[in-house]
């Protein structure tokens, strides 16, 4: 927490950048300091199909939900894949609380 303001890290496929867009903005408006991934390589942002380039991010991804209270899983339709489900178990291993756009 900064200042009061709670700090929530996104989670989940980068093929919802809408969704992603959609619960960032929500969660702004309700008072958190939202942190997000930095490319969406399944929506078109291709330097993140890279292996290395990907390894760093999901590497990178764990760092930013360290620095959070708490996660918010963008799980549109109910998908959670591989990489999510693993920052999933890093998150709860860490006890950060888990949040869900859709009931799981």
């Amino acid at each position: 927490m900064i200042n009061g303001y709670r700090i929530i890290t996104l989670c989940g496929s980068t093929r919802f950048r809408d969704a992603f867009m959609e619960a960032q903005k929500r969660l702004t408006l309700e008072g958190y300091i939202v942190i997000s991934v930095g490319l969406f390589g399944h929506s078109g942002d291709n330097e993140a199909l890279d292996k290395k380039t990907k390894l760093m991010l999901d590497d990178m991804h764990l760092s930013k939900i360290d620095m959070a209270d708490e996660i918010f899983v963008v799980n549109q339709g109910g998908y959670i894949g591989e990489s999510t489900s693993r920052e999933i178990e890093y998150a709860k291993s860490c006890n950060k609380p888990v949040r869900y756009l859709e009931i799981v």
